[in-house]
């Protein structure tokens, strides 16, 4: 996801956070003006994390993103979303969960059928594309999390919400070059034990 143009429009970004604390106290008409200026950013994460999963994926980007946006709508008060920046690292967790749990009852229902895989590829440096299992990727995250939960988490935002590093940074109370540090070092561990995996 590119959220790079509505992110310099810092009135916008107030608005939004302003909406965010109006749905945070309950206030339900927060959420009709919130939906045109998130749900398009959330389809598109929706749409480029779908756009990893193998062609005959059954879960479509619309159905993962209305999915997300019941969740994110349901958890209002108790997220205490801070900004769009937070908003979208919790949408990137709901998605996480989202795609796994379907990963998971998909297997379940093929009883060790095939595997669900997606590309981890990284459009802020060009590197290779890589196909991997969901569900080894999510196992391998909790696992970096035991040890290094920043890092674990830097990847849940980038791969599954599409959040940039400046975005990341925010989300984290970090610097930029922290959480692209956290990123590179996060990467290669993971390409190294998803070598192990598959």
């Amino acid at each position: 996801m590119t959220m790079d143009a509505a992110h310099g429009d810092s009135g916008q970004d107030e608005c939004i956070s302003v909406l965010l604390a109006d749905l945070n106290n309950g206030k339900s008409e927060a959420e009709q003006r919130l939906v045109p200026l998130l749900y398009k950013d959330l389809r598109r994460a929706a749409a480029r994390q779908m756009w990893r999963e193998r062609a005959n994926h059954t879960l479509q980007p619309t159905a993962l993103v209305n999915e997300a946006w019941v969740r994110l709508v349901d958890q209002a008060g108790e997220a205490n979303w801070q900004n769009r920046a937070h908003f979208f690292g919790v949408a990137s967790r709901l998605m996480r969960q989202i795609l796994v749990d379907h990963a998971r009852k998909r297997r379940a229902d093929k009883r060790g059928g095939t595997r669900q895989q997606v590309t981890l590829e990284e459009p802020l440096l060009a590197v290779e594309t890589n196909l991997v299992d969901v569900l080894a990727l999510n196992e391998l995250l909790d696992r970096l999390k035991e040890f290094d939960p920043r890092a674990s988490r830097v990847v849940e935002m980038h791969f599954f919400g599409g959040l940039s590093f400046e975005e990341m940074a925010e989300v984290l109370n970090v610097s930029v070059r922290t959480a692209k540090n956290d990123w590179s070092m996060a990467r290669a561990w993971l390409h190294d034990n998803l070598s192990k995996k598959l």
